[in-house]
């Protein structure tokens, strides 16, 4: 830290210049790349819904490619752009952004826009995740379903701009944050691992009980229905990647499942109790007596319901696929003494009051408060 105070003494003592993002650099909206179109092998490719779930920071590879036919038709980011995720059901992960450090160009795919400027991309990449911005970009959300930030929007949010050698520095800091970050997410993940190889040890115990289908075992399957929420709600809203916003009117009251329908995270499982909305892009399930909620989660989690998804561009998982799913079905009892169990496991690689989550959520506490803290100068008179 002193390193880059001892820049800031030197190079900007008096503050330096905020810009609008539009003064600083433009907006180039992706175009026409759809999922059908990406391939193992070609041109470079980005889609809008990788930077959701596999880009962090930067990026020097590509996940895909696609056919350089196809690619032609496309607008291309260059090395040192960031590429820009401007649709998502969940507030925080609007306009997240990746910066784009390969050898070449990449073409990026619609509800995604290139960002061209000239500060160090990292650093920009960095400010995209900063309180500032997100505070800002909130003003500009807007859609249902699908909550959007336009290009136009984007240009207004304004951005602090210090000499580049400071930006570089800020850069190395936070690198190390990550960095420090990502080891313990490797080894987060390692846990899980293990414990996902056990749950499926102890769940294959109870294979020799009769098989039911779900449908017999449920009070219902249906889509939630919830497309609007309530700024300071008092109610959460579920989606398929968990809460996503809040309500003064929940529709939804007692333990249920929620299982993600469609996109990315289709067939992904999560248990909610209390009052609260769904949007519908979940399924809620509600278990009757014959099948303990705590078990049905980690039996469905175990069967990895995204293998059954259909569809090509959009993953879709059904209410009727999910219905006519054949579960093992022990007798109560032997299903809450194995939930038990599970549940304990569970808690060590994924509670955040606890162990290795609990290690990560306080790293993660600290890399904010030092990203905010170094992304936060004097505006120059």
């Amino acid at each position: 830290m002193s390193r880059i105070d001892d820049l800031i003494q030197e190079l900007c003592p008096d503050g330096v210049e905020h810009k609008t993002l539009g003064g600083a650099g433009k907006f180039i909206r992706g175009s026409g790349l759809q999922k059908a179109d990406l391939r193992e092998e070609g041109v470079p490719a980005v889609h809008y819904g990788q930077i959701h779930t596999f880009y962090g920071v930067y990026a020097t590879e590509t996940k895909s490619f696609t056919d350089p036919v196809i690619a032609a038709k496309l607008r291309h980011a260059q090395p040192g752009d960031l590429l820009i995720a401007t649709t998502s059901e969940d507030d925080d992960a609007v306009a997240k952004a990746t910066a784009w450090l390969g050898d070449s160009d990449v073409v990026l795919s619609g509800d995604a826009y290139i960002y061209r400027h000239e500060l160090d991309p990292k650093y920009m990449a960095y400010f995209f995740q900063s309180s500032s911005f997100q505070d800002q970009k909130r003003r500009f959300i807007s859609g249902t379903k699908v909550r959007r930030v336009s290009g136009d929007s984007l240009e207004k949010i304004r951005i602090p701009v210090p000499p580049l050698e400071v930006q570089r520095e800020i850069v190395r800091v936070l690198d190390k944050f990550t960095q420090l970050e990502a080891e313990l997410e490797a080894e987060l993940e390692a846990r899980r691992a293990q414990y996902e190889h056990y749950r499926h040890e102890v769940l294959s115990s109870s294979n020799g009980a009769a098989l039911t289908s779900v449908g017999e075992i449920v009070h219902g399957v249906s889509s939630g229905r919830n497309k609007s929420r309530s700024e300071g709600g008092a109610y959460p809203v579920y989606g398929s990647t968990g809460q996503i916003g809040t309500t003064n009117a929940p529709a939804y009251s007692g333990l249920a499942l929620l299982i993600a329908r469609v996109g990315a995270n289709a067939g992904r499982v999560n248990i909610v109790d209390g009052e609260y909305d769904v949007s519908d892009n979940t399924l809620v399930v509600t278990p009757a007596e014959a099948w303990d909620v705590y078990y049905a989660y980690h039996q469905l989690t175990n069967m990895r319901l995204n293998q059954y998804a259909v569809g090509g561009g959009q993953p879709l998982v059904t209410g009727k696929l999910i219905k006519a799913l054949k579960v093992a079905l022990p007798d109560v009892d032997e299903q809450r003494r194995i939930a038990g169990v599970l549940d304990k496991f569970d808690a060590l690689v994924n509670d955040i009051s606890i162990g290795l989550p609990a290690e990560l959520a306080a790293r993660r506490k600290q890399y904010d408060h030092y990203r905010d803290r170094l992304l936060t100068f004097k505006e120059a008179a």
